[in-house]
C-alpha cells in the first residue's frame, strides 16, 4: 500500500478531506446554519455526542475515505486509523497553544470563624 506510486497524494487529499467534513459537522454553523440546526436536532442521545466529540466523529467521516484509500482489506484498517490521526494532528494544529501556569496559592486568613482554633 505505500510503496503504491499514488498513496500519498491520495492519503494527503483523503486526510484533508475528512479533517474538513469533520470540522464542518463539529463545529461550524453552515450556510444558513443548517448544519448548527441539524446537530441541536440531533439531541443528547450518542448521536448527538457523537457529532459534539471532533475526534470520534473522525472515526466515521475517516471509513469511507479509507475505503478509497486501501487496495486491500487488510490496508483498510490502518488507513482508516491514519486518516482519523492525521484529522486529528490537523485539528490540533489549528487551536491556540496550551500554557502551563501554576495555580496561585490560596490566601489563608489566621482567623477562620467555622473552624475552632487549636487549642
Amino acid at each position: 500500500m505505500i510503496w503504491d506510486a499514488g498513496f500519498w497524494p491520495r492519503f494527503v487529499v483523503g486526510a484533508l478531506a475528512a479533517w474538513r467534513l469533520t470540522h464542518l459537522l463539529s463545529r461550524e454553523d453552515g450556510p444558513g446554519d443548517i448544519i448548527a440546526w441539524a446537530r441541536a436536532s440531533l439531541g443528547a442521545g450518542w448521536v448527538g455526542r457523537l457529532f459534539d466529540c471532533f475526534q470520534c466523529l473522525s472515526l466515521f467521516v475517516a471509513a469511507p475515505a479509507a475505503l478509497w484509500l486501501a487496495t486491500r482489506l487488510a490496508d483498510f484498517w490502518w488507513a482508516w486509523l491514519a486518516l482519523s490521526g492525521a484529522a486529528c494532528l490537523l485539528d490540533r494544529l489549528g487551536q491556540p497553544a496550551v500554557a502551563i501556569a501554576p495555580l496561585p496559592h490560596p490566601v489563608q486568613e489566621e482567623n477562620d470563624e467555622l473552624l475552632r482554633p487549636d487549642a
